[in-house]
């Protein structure tokens, strides 16, 4: 089962504000790309429509802490983590590093938590169960990979 995932890519100019650094909300983004790669490299998707009914993963809490800025074209090392695996919830810790420096530079961190739902016929939410094959692909980092 796995608990981590290590994705890099590189800062482009789109993502950059006057002052020439990453704007603070691309890295809720660049979480996004992290997660969807580890799905990926599972074998699924975060688009959960060949379950029925399709399910979905909304995100329900999502914060950043920024330490150093990155600038245009610089590489991020984007560390997904994950912090706990519950039967209706993950929840993510993510490490940013700038890998221009030797050694690489901690530029940030964010957690993201994502709850399991299905659409009931009113159009409404509600939570439900992991997929068995999805939560036997995912555990929780030990507590020694978490440390800061």
């Amino acid at each position: 089962m796995a608990y981590e995932f290590k994705i890099q890519r590189r800062i482009e100019f789109s993502e950059t504000d006057m002052a020439g650094i990453v704007h603070f909300s691309n890295f809720f983004r660049y979480m996004e790309f992290a997660e969807h790669a580890f799905y990926r490299s599972l074998g699924f998707s975060a688009m959960m429509d060949d379950y029925e009914p399709p399910l979905g993963l909304p995100r329900v809490h999502a914060q950043c802490d920024y330490h150093h800025p990155l600038r245009f074209e610089q590489m991020l090392e984007i560390h997904l983590l994950v912090r706990e695996r519950r039967p209706k919830v993950i929840t993510y810790d993510f490490r940013f590093r700038s890998l221009q420096t030797d050694p690489p530079t901690n530029v940030a961190r964010g957690r993201l938590t994502v709850v399991c739902v299905r659409r009931k016929p009113d159009g409404t939410f509600v939570s439900t169960v992991l997929p068995e094959d999805v939560a036997a692909k995912i555990t929780a980092a030990p507590p020694e990979c978490l440390a800061p």
